[in-house]
């Protein structure tokens, strides 16, 4: 078996003990803690403490000390982009965490260094990686929908997310060519938040954005800046229009039905695909797989199987589908330095997101004028 690599925490965000200490220690054969970094003394420290290892203020000392050749960086926002590029100065591989940069100058200046130093750049976008949205992609490779013309992502998940989302039906060698945009706001009537845990008058912004591909296709985009904690705003769903068939995702909350169709033997009406998780166990356990039956004699049966439980029964780590996404996203990194070569998703892609989100908010201010996808 291949050395675990060893991979530091660059940042200390609220994910860094809630989502990603939690995956390295599962993946333990592959990856290992070596320590944290922090730019304040005190952030840094009490990170260290909680995680068990290495605490530092100094990047050059984190590298010389704990000889990370990953680092996931989990900071705030506005700093994704100038702490990876001192975590990539440093000769470290990065997981950065969504949007990839600001600007797509930012982003692009981070990955000519990458490329030019031999250096590998993932994007934490998790979204398109939940297993529900795995089997679906995995269906329309599989070319039993055909082509892909258009594809929406409703309140799928909110700007570079339900983007990418989006995008993800389409293929992501799609070429956005022009975004037309609207985004307004809006007040609500009062009512409970429950990520601020406080009751009261709100208001919402709403974003919406029509995105033109290359070759005519369609991809169509909307959100609510409330969508994750209003009872006003519980909709959630995604959709493609193929060729020989659709799919179209509906739900309240995290509470998400696929529904997915071909034609029926004869023509005249919709054939179901049957979407079919299996567990470990009759009554639950680690995902072991999802199954589509798609009635097809020629493909009867496809499968997408969590490559995070591939041991035995009970001895598998319980992810919720959010888990499974993020460790996939770590785990392309891996494999992509372990193995020289690319990783599945990529900077390029978080990009092309982040670019498409700016886009939409310049054609709004410009009273929806069509904008190139810069």
């Amino acid at each position: 078996m291949a050395e675990s690599l060893p991979v530091a925490i660059i940042g200390t965000g609220k994910r860094s003990v809630y989502m990603y200490a939690p995956i390295i220690k599962a993946l333990g054969d592959r990856i290992r803690l070596v320590g944290v970094w922090g730019r304040s003394e005190e952030s840094a420290r009490s990170l260290g403490e909680q995680l068990g290892v290495a605490w530092f203020t100094d990047m050059d000392r984190l590298v010389r000390e704990a000889k990370p050749v990953i680092g996931i960086v989990c900071v705030k926002r506005p700093a994704n982009g100038p702490v990876a590029k001192a975590a990539l100065e440093h000769g470290i591989n990065v997981l950065v965490e969504t949007p990839v940069a600001e600007e797509p100058a930012e982003a692009d200046e981070l990955i000519a260094y990458a490329r030019s130093h031999g250096l590998k750049i993932e994007v934490a976008e998790q979204f398109h990686r939940r297993p529900l949205e795995q089997i679906k992609l995995k269906l329309i490779e599989s070319g039993l929908f055909g082509r892909v013309y258009s594809s929406f992502s409703d309140f799928a998940g909110h700007g570079y997310h339900g983007v990418s989302v989006m995008r993800s039906y389409l293929g992501f060698d799609a070429r956005p060519i022009s975004v037309t945009g609207a985004v307004e706001e809006f007040p609500l009537a009062p009512h409970f938040a429950f990520n601020a845990g406080t009751f009261g008058p709100r208001s919402e912004r709403q974003e919406h954005a029509l995105v033109r591909f290359e070759g005519g296709r369609i991809g169509v985009y909307h959100w609510t800046s409330v969508g994750y904690d209003s009872a006003l705003r519980w909709w959630r769903s995604s959709r493609f229009l193929a060729e020989k068939g659709m799919g179209i995702s509906v739900g309240v909350g995290i509470e998400v039905q696929e529904q997915l169709t071909l034609l029926a033997p004869g023509g005249e009406g919709p054939r179901f695909i049957t979407i079919q998780r299996v567990w470990e166990r009759c009554d639950g356990g680690a995902l072991r797989a999802v199954k589509a039956h798609t009635g097809d004699p020629s493909m009867p049966i496809l499968e997408w199987e969590n490559p995070f439980a591939a041991g035995k029964n009970g001895e598998n780590v319980q992810w919720h589908d959010d888990e499974i996404g993020v460790a996939g996203c770590l785990m392309s990194l891996v494999d992509a330095v372990a193995k020289s070569i690319e990783p599945t998703y990529g900077p390029e892609q978080g990009r092309i997101d982040q670019a498409i989100v700016l886009a939409m908010l310049r054609s709004s201010e410009a009273g929806g004028a069509p904008m190139e996808v810069g």
